[in-house]
């Protein structure tokens, strides 16, 4: 969590205006405009966007979670070939992660085969990387603090003694 009440609002609603920013924090519009274009200029906030409920939106793109195992480079541990792999179009997103393995690479395609390829074609082949575990997305309950929660009506069974 940021320390920065500002960052926190804008973590949870990217579309907040300036003035609703201001007014919740007790800050001048001007200000919060200021702060953000800041913010926007030195990198601290990459970007904003929309969380989609791929469901509702009739996409049908396959998302997978990948597991990499890499070798280290000397004097550049795994940032090097991490970023590398970041590059892919295919990647959304790529972290270095602690356990079993070294990074978590998330990635998207039309379909399992374009996943499969990717995995197999590009993902494995570079030097470094000793072994990749794929998982697919199957359904998501939870994303960047959004629920996606569906009207589900459940009936009680009669309980008899």
């Amino acid at each position: 969590m940021s320390t920065d009440p500002l960052l926190e609002l804008l973590r949870r609603k990217a579309r907040f205006t300036h003035k609703e920013l201001a007014d919740l924090l007790s800050m001048e519009p001007a200000a919060v405009s200021r702060r953000l274009e800041e913010w926007e200029k030195d990198g601290t906030i990459r970007g904003y966007h929309a969380v989609i409920d791929p469901e509702i939106a009739g996409d049908t793109a396959v998302s997978a979670f990948i597991e990499v195992k890499v070798t280290p480079e000397r004097g550049g541990g795994f940032d090097r070939l991490a970023m590398r792999i970041a590059r892919f179009d295919q990647v959304l997103s790529c972290y270095l992660a602690s356990g079993g393995y070294d990074l978590m690479v998330v990635v998207e395609g039309s379909d399992l085969r374009e996943v499969a390829r990717f995995v197999s074609e590009k993902l494995s082949t570079l030097e470094g990387v000793l072994s990749t575990a794929t998982h697919f997305r199957l359904k998501t309950y939870k994303e960047n603090g959004f629920i996606f929660e569906r009207d589900v009506t459940t009936e009680r069974l009669a309980v008899a003694p």
